[in-house]
């Protein structure tokens, strides 16, 4: 029981000691972008529609609503609304293409490895380029996996905060 508890942890750690260190950092960016999804995801199925309908009942008890002061209050309920809907997202747009750097840097670091080994042994052992290769692969896969997890929902976060800011600008009416 415990063994398969402490499994994840003995996946993570092997990864790590097979991938080198680059691979802890792109797993805690995978965790920190992750984390931000859930927020989001949370945001968006459960506090925004509270949100949208607070600013339109207090829209809709105005008894101006042709005034520049009202169509500045329009505006203004519309980007905080917005500003909201767009919290983190820049955050995980910097994420998501910060994993293969890191999985890049890890590379370059296996590869240093290898040519390492080369230089001490003074010849190519294929066992001695074996680990320094599987370093640099590990890092470049992790750093790719990460990334790719996290295309898809920094674009979909981004594209349903413009349509739902849309949608609230049409509710507030003049």
């Amino acid at each position: 029981m415990l063994d398969s508890l402490l499994a994840p942890f003995t996946a993570l750690g092997n990864l790590v000691d097979g991938g080198g260190p680059f691979v802890f950092f792109i797993f805690i960016s995978g965790v920190i972008m992750w984390t931000l999804v859930i927020e989001r995801i949370w945001f968006f199925w459960r506090v925004l529609p509270s949100r949208t309908q607070e600013a339109i009942d207090k829209w809709n008890a105005r008894s101006d609503h042709l005034s520049w002061c009202a169509r500045q209050i329009r505006d203004a309920m519309i980007a905080r609304l917005s500003s909201e809907m767009s919290a983190n997202l820049l955050v995980m747009r910097t994420l998501v293409p910060m994993a293969p750097l890191l999985g890049l840097i890890g590379t370059v670091s296996g590869m240093l490895e290898v040519f390492d080994s080369m230089a001490l042994r003074g010849s190519a052992d294929a066992r001695t380029m074996a680990t320094g290769v599987s370093h640099a692969m590990l890092c470049t896969m992790s750093g790719l996996a990460v990334s790719i997890t996290g295309l898809y929902p920094v674009y979909r976060f981004t594209d349903l905060a413009r349509r739902k800011s849309e949608l609230v600008a049409e509710q507030l009416s003049f």
